[in-house]
């Protein structure tokens, strides 16, 4: 049986909210705190990385009503670990504090 980090190919994070000054917030940039990262240098590992936002919509499209909004990690944010995802959509308020999954493709190594 495969071991929990055998077969997932992607890493848990928390999407923290937008990139923000004092007042203004940009919404098409989201700060995501990726699972086990506390420094820059492992930061830059998921640089270029997808990001998806899965959640569940009310009404079935497709036969399904599980959605995903796909995003990519541009750079680190800060010297905690924290990185700036760019989505396709910008992500609602409502998913601050909620799961992301971080990817492990495309890969450079």
């Amino acid at each position: 049986m495969p071991t929990e980090a055998g077969h997932r190919l992607y890493v848990k994070g928390r999407h923290l909210s937008y990139q923000r000054a004092k007042h203004n917030t940009h919404p098409k940039c989201s700060l995501v705190k990726i699972e086990g990262v506390d420094d820059i240098a492992s930061a830059n590992f998921y640089l270029g990385k997808k990001v998806a936002y899965v959640y569940r919509g009310q009404k079935e499209i497709r036969g399904t009503k599980v959605r995903v909004i796909w995003g990519k990690v541009t750079r680190p944010h800060g010297n905690s670990g924290v990185v700036r995802t760019k989505f396709t959509h910008p992500l609602p308020a409502k998913s601050f504090g909620a799961s992301v999954r971080i990817m492990l493709y495309p890969s450079s190594i």
